[in-house]
């Protein structure tokens, strides 16, 4: 099991300081990063929280899947690697 874990149905208002603040009461956080709309710099809703070891992750999940932070049920599980995305060819460029 990893360490880094997805944290989804995040309330809009909630910061990366709240997010630490609820997973460390599992062990040592790492990092915690809400993701943001790189236009507007809203949330998007979710973010990722790194804990210091799996143990301490599996723990989080086992505490913090399902339960209500600020009215939300959160969903917390084992973040999956970034899969590379496609070029969609919005570069420009010739066409002929």
């Amino acid at each position: 099991m990893g360490n880094k874990l997805y944290v989804g149905n995040l309330v809009f208002t909630a910061t990366e300081q709240s997010l630490t603040e609820n997973f460390s009461a599992f062990g040592t956080v790492q990092s915690a990063k809400i993701i943001t709309d790189r236009d507007t710099g809203r949330s998007k809703g979710f973010g990722f929280v790194e804990m210091g070891s799996s143990d301490e992750a599996e723990a989080a999940i086992e505490a913090l899947n399902g339960k209500e932070m600020d009215g939300r049920r959160l969903t917390v599980n084992v973040a999956k690697p970034m899969e590379p995305r496609a070029n969609n060819n919005r570069g420009g460029g010739s066409r002929w």
